[in-house]
C-alpha cells in the first residue's frame, strides 16, 4: 500500500540514493531545490519553509514535497504547488510526480497523483493543473486515469524537444 508522507531525518540515505537514481537515468531531479552537498537537516528545514511560504526558491510558489513509500521503501515523490505563477502555469502545473526507475509499471504513479490530489484539495485548490511532456504516453495515461481532461498542448519550452500537455482535473 502506497502512502505519501513528508521526509524525515531517517530518510537521508534512501533519499540521496533516489536522487542519484534519477540523475543516473538522465531524468528530472528527484529532490527539488536539492544539491548532493547540502546538509540533510538544512534541506528538511528548507522544504518546511517552502511549504509555509518562507524563503521560497524560484519559482516563488509555496509547495509541499512528499515521498511515496511502499513497504517502508521510497518509490517516488510528489511536489504539490499551492498556487500557480506564470512559470508553473505554463510548464509545472500544481502537481509534479515521479516514480523511481526501478519501481515503474506497478500503478504507483496513478496512486501518487490520486493522493496528491487529496492533499492539494485540502489546501483549497479545486481545479488542478497537471502537465506532462507531449510524448510521455505513460504520464498522460496516469493523468487521464485521475480525471485529467486535455486542455492544450504548448510548444516546446526553450531548450526542450517536445511540447507540454496541459490537463485540468476538477
Amino acid at each position: 500500500m502506497l502512502k505519501l508522507r513528508p521526509l524525515s531525518l531517517s530518510d537521508e540515505a534512501e533519499f540521496r540514493a533516489a536522487h542519484a537514481a534519477m540523475e543516473e537515468a538522465d531524468e528530472f531531479p528527484f529532490g527539488l531545490a536539492y544539491e548532493p552537498s547540502m546538509d540533510w537537516e538544512t534541506y528538511l528545514k528548507a522544504l518546511e519553509g517552502y511549504r509555509t511560504g518562507i524563503s521560497l526558491p524560484e519559482p516563488p510558489v509555496p509547495s509541499t514535497f512528499l515521498v511515496a513509500e511502499v513497504d517502508g521503501q521510497i518509490v517516488g515523490r510528489a511536489s504539490i504547488r499551492h498556487r500557480l505563477n506564470e512559470l508553473t502555469r505554463n510548464y509545472g502545473g500544481h502537481i509534479g510526480y515521479c516514480v523511481l526507475p526501478g519501481h515503474r509499471r506497478r500503478g504507483y504513479a496513478t496512486e501518487i497523483l490520486r493522493q496528491a490530489l487529496i492533499v492539494i484539495r485540502s489546501i483549497g485548490v479545486d481545479r488542478v493543473l497537471v502537465v506532462c511532456e507531449d510524448d510521455n504516453a505513460g504520464s498522460a495515461a496516469v493523468i487521464e486515469a485521475c480525471g485529467g481532461k486535455l486542455a492544450q498542448v504548448l510548444p516546446p519550452p526553450v531548450n526542450a524537444r517536445v511540447g507540454i500537455r496541459h490537463y485540468w482535473i476538477d
